[in-house]
């Protein structure tokens, strides 16, 4: 299928082929026929994309103060190198999209194959969207129409925030696609309607609307013609749907708004506010979050939940609802808005368009037909990638490695460490088809998939690496084995003790195969290097392994303890398994304690500090904490024995204290052991050598990981 792209780092729109996606629990997959441009947002990514460099930073300051710190932390070098890497990765484009059902998700009751439904669904010939984010589209509304419903939506549910009632005189700042609903909800809702913009034939439009008009090319003054509209009391609302880096409108708004006035920004414009304005007035200002309540919380887009309608009347599947009832009561008229169409093929000219100064309002792409491409064709869940530019011959009995999983680390780390090793990338799976198709054609993969059965089915492939979230690894990894492949699963190896049990029976059925969890801290060169010193000591150890690990939100994938486990299981397994190798004995014991409340199993914990006894009588203390400061060392490790200590640095400088021989040992570059892990797997598989750590360590590791939680509940 083909799906439209913004590539960030050049600017250019890219129409690429991606294998479909999958239909999961609680979402439908769509054929979509129509979908709208939206021209504001989407030109200013366009323009964001085209732009340098420093042009880039200079249009998000926020981000530029992350890669500052990121700079301190790890250095420069692997900061640049994940700035690159994330300018690198297309942005799908689109979020107003019409089309017709053609799978439905496990555990959705209100939709059915062949249903015609509206969605936030990207420009793509198919779309896989929660179900919370779909409505239906009512019979006698065209897929035309629908497409608009996103953008109505957001228009709506600023319009809910500013709560106008029969009468009120209300001024609309910006006359866009956003705008010009704004103006006939508004009129839909009694109101009087003055709208402000630049554009004479968008303020002819907002005219053919019902609503009075102040044109700003002309040197109009808007306060005064606000004033005049009011009969001189102040307009009750400002609804600020304009796109600019200015901060006239929010001033204008206050000055042009009677006492407890209320403006509401549902565009972008500069926020730079004065108190006096709104201290005098007493205004209310709030900035409205897209189509309504349920936007960007997980559990209502992603897992189903909605909201109950006697608590909250007005989510975003039900603005969706109430924006497609006016379209099919006529009470809301987007012909006028429509300027331009185009056929999904012509995607390119209708982004130049966007992006020129030719004018332009409503921009629709059409798709092809159902009967223009089989279901085959449109369904298809692999695609060719380097065959198809000619084709690789795959050499016999080396290592032909199967990706499951494109995210960030898998892209940005674990790929090119597997690359440099030489191995025969031969399919990368995804789940959304996109990231695994850029992925596929950047290293060189055969193909994309989103089908990661039949990628583990493949009789050509021997080495399968699982880089996807965490709740699915202990699967892929019984999956993998059980077809007779070498496994490396990023870590966690599992979420629960009945996934560990399961691995192992499995593992002890193909002891012949190699299974490696990505604990690559042991092997970085500093710790390699603290274990050379430390072999010739015959006494035990003391370590203490503190890691300011930073605020994750606790919405965030990885607290939730079905799908990420926690941070402990997640993330401080690593420092478990560092001091296991460090310590060249295995657990005896383990003690915790956390921040905060113990009652019940604190899955979210992420401020702990939990204690290792070992077998040889050394001891090591693990102080995870999400409660530092940034300008700290993230990763800090202290080793005290023999009357000397060693302290490494976030894997960038290692200080030895009365080592005979040995004072310091510093990096240019952070190496915390992520290609020398990959390397020593690789190289295992090659030579027929065991696993660079034993099962039993993996296991044990894991199993500790479980305890630390069980200890931490237990208070």
């Amino acid at each position: 299928m083909k799906q439209i792209f913004q590539d960030l780092k050049a600017g250019d729109t890219l129409v690429m082929d991606v294998p479909c996606p999958n239909v999961k629990p609680g979402y439908l997959l769509i054929q979509t026929t129509t979908s709208l441009v939206s021209a504001g947002t989407e030109r200013m990514l366009l323009d964001f994309g085209k732009a340098n460099l420093l042009d880039k930073a200079r249009q998000q300051p926020d981000k530029v103060r992350m890669v500052i710190d990121k700079v301190r932390a790890d250095g420069l070098m692997p900061t640049m190198d994940a700035v690159r890497h994330k300018l690198d990765q297309p942005l799908p484009m689109g979020y107003s999209n019409a089309g017709v059902v053609v799978a439905v998700g496990a555990a959705v009751n209100d939709f059915c194959v062949g249903d015609r439904v509206v969605s936030n669904g990207k420009h793509a010939e198919i779309v896989c969207v929660p179900a919370n984010l779909c409505a239906k589209i009512p019979e006698g509304v065209s897929d035309d129409a629908a497409a608009f419903t996103v953008i109505g939506a957001i228009a709506l549910q600023g319009i809910r925030l500013a709560q106008p009632t029969l009468g009120e005189t209300v001024v609309v700042t910006g006359l866009g696609l956003i705008g010009l609903f704004a103006v006939q909800l508004l009129r839909a809702h009694g109101c009087r309607v003055l709208g402000i913009d630049l554009d004479p034939e968008k303020l002819d439009l907002a005219k053919t609307f019902g609503a009075e008009t102040v044109d700003l090319s002309r040197g109009a003054d808007p306060v005064a013609a606000a004033m005049a509209f009011s009969s001189g009391r102040g307009v009750d609302a400002v609804l600020l749907t304009a796109s600019t880096t200015s901060h006239e409108p929010v001033k204008q708004a206050a000055h042009m708004c009677r006492k407890r006035g209320r403006i509401v920004l549902v565009g972008v414009v500069g926020l730079e506010l004065s108190r006096a304005d709104f201290y005098e007035k007493e205004l209310t200002f709030q900035v409205s979050c897209s189509y309504g309540p349920g936007r960007y919380d997980p559990l209502y887009e992603e897992g189903g939940q909605d909201y109950p309608i006697g608590f909250v009347r007005w989510t975003e599947q039900r603005n969706f609802e109430a924006v497609l009832g006016l379209l099919g009561d006529a009470r809301l008229n987007v012909t006028p808005l429509i300027s331009h169409r185009f056929s999904l093929d012509q995607a390119q000219k209708a982004y130049e368009l966007v992006g020129s100064k030719e004018p332009s309002l409503g921009i629709l792409l059409k798709y092809p037909e159902p009967q223009e491409k089989s279901s085959e064709e449109l369904l298809r869940k692999t695609v060719s990638i380097t065959a198809s530019k000619g084709g690789t011959v795959r050499p016999i009995d080396i290592v032909s490695v199967g990706v499951i999983g494109s995210g960030n680390y898998a892209t940005q780390v674990l790929i090119p460490a597997f690359k440099q090793t030489g191995v025969f990338l031969q399919s990368i799976a995804s789940s959304g088809g996109a990231s695994g198709v850029h992925a596929g054609q950047k290293f060189g993969f055969q193909e994309s998939t989103t089908d990661s059965a039949g990628l583990l089915e493949q009789k050509g492939i021997n080495t399968v690496v699982v880089t996807t979230r965490h709740d699915s690894h202990a699967r892929y990894v019984c999956q993998a084995l059980e077809q007779g492949k070498h496994v490396f699963v990023e870590k966690p190896l599992a979420l629960r003790r009945e996934e560990l049990a399961e691995i192992a029976d499995v593992h002890r059925k193909h002891q012949d195969l190699l299974l490696m969890v990505g604990f690559n801290r042991r092997f970085s060169p500093h710790v390699q290097k603290v274990k050379s010193l430390l072999e010739p000591v015959n006494e035990p150890k003391s370590f203490i392994m503190t890691v300011n690990a930073g605020v994750i939100p606790p919405e965030h994938w990885t607290q939730d303890p079905a799908v990420g486990g926690g941070r402990i299981i997640g993330e401080a397994c690593h420092f478990i398994d560092l001091l296991r190798f460090l310590a060249g004995s295995s657990i005896l014991s383990i003690q915790a304690m956390m921040i905060g409340p113990v009652a019940g199993l604190a899955v979210r914990s992420d401020k702990v500090s939990f204690s290792l006894s070992f077998a040889d009588g050394s001891i090591g203390t693990v102080h995870y904490l999400a409660n530092g400061h940034k300008s700290f060392p993230k990763e800090r490790l202290e080793v005290f024995c023999a009357g000397r200590i060693l302290q490494l640095d976030n894997f960038r400088q290692l200080r030895g204290f009365g080592w005979p021989g040995f004072s310091k040992m510093n990096l240019w570059r952070q190496d915390k052991g992520q290609a020398a892990c990959v390397a020593a797997f690789v190289k295992a598989i090659r030579e027929g050598q065991p696993s660079p750590i034993p099962f039993e360590e993996l296991h044990e590791v894991t199993r500790a990981t479980f305890d630390v939680m069980h200890a931490i509940g237990q208070g």
